[in-house]
């Protein structure tokens, strides 16, 4: 094979591989890049300008569908394969991987209902393509995309709007700038009404990439040729023009095969007085070798952008590679080390959220700096120790007998009941540290890469924190609860001790009685008076008395606040933060170690789409490097 054909056999292959991965037209801008980086020629014509024929003479096959009108419905990207002398010639339909068609009618079968199942049985086109590839000792390596003939009147059951949506179509291969146009025009019509030229001339002005093909020279009136035309007079392109006799009507149903159509075209030119000095330049074979060697030299010029392309699409394929994670190992003993690895992965930006290296822990002193303080300032307390509130409270405590000098009881029971409204802040800061760090270990899963592979596994270690940060819960809440109980159990003596004796905050009656007995005299009924002037003046100051008491009481109640505030934070985070930090995982790394190597399989069954995904990457990245060491060994060859 020669460096030619190695080369464009090489562009096929790449072109055939993007489409076998899916990736032309697929929205996969690398390969759609690659796809579009590479040479191929769009056959351009208006209908029943004999697009069909000269495809099938450069084929060799008689094998695309035939009848009035419009019949090319969708794109036919068919790609030529040259093969080994003596070897089978066979088609493959992309959508139809695997299977080999050596009979070419059962081809043209396929393609009507394959044209069918897309468009119906209507005359609506679409711009889904079909692919197609023709292995051959018979071809030259070529693509060639066959599109819908030009027209210009909608024909019945056609919406009004066809002619546009085939121009835009046709238009739409054309107009990109590693496209060759092969516009064919018939011979018996005037090239300047030629849907082809016209179109051509708009997206190629300089006719760099274009190519003219005459059809139909056998058709023409007596007496007439196509000289001018092909000659370059009437309509110059940069690239020579070639006629093409095709099989005629009688022809094809005779069934006369290509070999023989060819050698008929052959002796047309060979023995026609018009045409004979440009017979070596005219014809099928002639086109094929000419659109082969113009590739060839569009795809040197391009090798340097094409290579460039590669690579930096292997390297972002390799990066891929290593975002997806490697093939996992079968046995138990590999399995076991990567789900410890993973979970010590997990584990560590678990923690870098609690210390600060993520964002996320900090919400956790929030709960100690501004949801527990302002809780505790919301505490019912005013209500509690109202005047009325007190009273009550000390008035039943004394049962039939009134406190004689402090009233202990009183106070201990209006200690007690504000101290049990710290209960609800206390649980609150647990529950609030709970939801944090279950957010966290949501998110640390999320952002742990290497486990994005393993949704069972996710769920496993979602699980598992799940049920330690529960436990972790529960011995909080029991914690600060102690801390709470421990309050009412033992009240600080000291604060009391310091307070002012309740009966030195009140003008003494013994005083006013030994005054009152001095002045009145020593009488019993003098004696009587000045008690009942004492019992006067105490009763006076009962309600300045128990405002005091409410007012001691709020004041150790604020006390105990202040401590609390302090304490609560310590037992959360020893109890929750600490535990989840040291030991969130224990547990399942117990239950793990029991496990069989099914069930650690199982553990690490992957997502479907994402084992899909790698594949396709593998294989996209064996295709690339492929062709980059292929495109070298041909440059180092020229």
């Amino acid at each position: 094979m020669t460096t030619m054909e190695s080369l464009i056999g090489l562009v096929n292959r790449i072109q055939r591989a993007c489409t076998v991965l899916g990736d032309y037209g697929s929205g996969d801008n690398s390969f759609s890049s690659l796809w579009e980086a590479l040479p191929s020629v769009a056959v351009v014509g208006g209908q029943s300008s004999g697009k069909s024929s000269v495809l099938e003479s450069i084929v060799g096959r008689d094998f695309l569908p035939r009848g009035s009108g419009i019949v090319t419905r969708r794109p036919l990207v068919l790609q030529l394969h040259k093969t080994d002398e003596g070897s089978q010639e066979y088609a493959e339909f992309l959508h139809l991987p695997r299977r080999k068609f050596t009979d070419f009618s059962v081809v043209r079968r396929e393609i009507e209902e394959e044209t069918d199942r897309i468009t119906g049985k209507t005359k609506q086109i679409s711009p889904i393509p079909i692919h197609l590839s023709i292995y051959s000792p018979n071809v030259v390596n070529l693509t060639l995309i066959d599109l819908p003939g030009l027209t210009k009147v909608a024909v019945e059951g056609q919406p009004e709007g066809i002619v546009q949506e085939i121009e835009t179509m046709v238009r739409s291969y054309v107009e990109k700038p590693n496209s060759i146009i092969l516009a064919i025009s018939p011979a018996n019509q005037d090239i300047a009404t030629s849907d082809a030229i016209k179109l051509a001339r708009e997206v190629d002005p300089t006719g760099e990439r274009t190519f003219g093909v005459l059809t139909k020279l056998d058709l023409m009136d007596k007496g007439t040729n196509a000289l001018d035309v092909l000659e370059g007079r009437s309509y110059r392109l940069q690239h020579p023009w070639v006629g093409i006799v095709n099989r005629s009507q009688a022809d094809i149903n005779k069934n006369i095969n290509m070999i023989v159509a060819r050698q008929k075209e052959r002796e047309y030119f060979a023995t026609s007085p018009d045409y004979a000095h440009l017979a070596s330049k005219m014809g099928s074979e002639y086109l094929a070798k000419l659109l082969s060697k113009h590739l060839e030299s569009v795809i040197r010029a391009r090798i340097p952008s094409i290579t460039s392309m590669i690579n930096k699409t292997i390297d972002e394929l390799e990066s891929e590679m290593d975002h997806l994670g490697r093939p996992i190992a079968v046995d138990a003993g590999a399995q076991l080390y990567t789900i410890l690895e993973l979970c010590r992965a997990f584990d560590k930006i678990f923690k870098e959220h609690l210390d600060g290296g993520r964002p996320g822990g900090d919400r956790i002193y929030g709960v100690f700096d501004n949801q527990l303080p302002a809780a505790i300032r919301k505490l019912p307390f005013d209500r509690h120790l109202s005047l009325e509130s007190v009273r009550k409270i000390v008035s039943e405590a004394d049962g039939y007998q009134p406190h004689l000098i402090a009233p202990e009881q009183g106070y201990r029971r209006l200690i007690d009941g504000s101290l049990k409204y710290f209960r609800g802040p206390a649980e609150a800061s647990v529950d609030a540290v709970h939801f944090v760090l279950k957010e966290l270990v949501r998110r640390s899963i999320s952002e742990t890469r290497e486990l994005r592979r393993f949704p069972t596994l996710q769920a496993e270690i979602a699980a598992a924190s799940g049920e330690a940060l529960e436990r972790f819960r529960e011995e909080s809440k029991k914690t600060v609860m102690r801390l709470v109980d421990m309050e009412s159990s033992y009240l600080t003596v000291e604060f009391f001790r310091k307070l002012p004796h309740e009966l030195e905050r009140l003008e003494n009656p013994g005083e006013r009685g030994a005054n009152s007995a001095d002045k009145g005299g020593n009488t019993p009924a003098e004696r009587g008076r000045a008690v009942n002037s004492s019992a006067s003046k105490f009763d006076g100051y009962s309600e300045g008395h128990f405002r005091r008491i409410g007012s001691n009481v709020s004041s150790y109640i604020g006390m105990v606040a202040d401590t609390l505030k302090n304490t609560i934070p310590k037992a959360v985070v020893y109890c929750q933060v600490k535990e989840a930090k040291t030991s969130l995982l224990n547990h399942f790394y117990t239950q793990l170690g029991k496990k069989e190597g099914k069930q650690l399989g199982m553990m690490l069954d992957e997502d479907p789409a994402l084992m899909e995904r790698r594949q396709q990457c593998t294989k996209r990245l064996e295709l690339y490097k492929s062709a980059r060491d292929e495109i070298d060994s041909v440059s180092w060859a020229r």
